[in-house]
């Protein structure tokens, strides 16, 4: 697993998803601090090791990677997401505004 505060290139994204699930990878994005963390076998994982170094879980947001897709290359679902305290009661991210900072943070980071 690996916490990206810089951008990383397609290419090694692409090649860290063959070594786990072949055209996709796991991640879990801090909207709060704009980061996020790639890899690891559930999102869990991944949301551990960005509380971890100091994220809030409310900010915490679990997605699946296609880093070979030019478009539809996020798919908005995880066990993460349910938050029923924050109103969203599904794996799915339901508010449009959360799901823009998390396609901000995943074009910005991911090149």
């Amino acid at each position: 697993m690996k916490i990206l505060k810089n951008p990383l290139s397609r290419e090694e994204v692409v090649r860290i998803a063959e070594e786990q699930y072949g055209d996709r990878i796991k991640a879990v994005v801090d909207i709060g601090k704009g980061i996020l963390a790639l890899g690891g076998e559930l999102h869990m994982d991944a949301a551990a090791l960005l509380e971890d170094s100091g994220s809030s879980w409310k900010n915490l947001w679990g997605i699946n990677v296609y880093p070979a897709e030019k478009e539809s290359r996020i798919e908005f679902d995880s066990m993460v997401n349910i938050k029923p305290a924050s109103g969203n009661r599904s794996r799915y991210v339901d508010d449009s505004a959360v799901r823009e900072k998390i396609e901000t943070i995943v074009r910005r980071l991911i090149l």
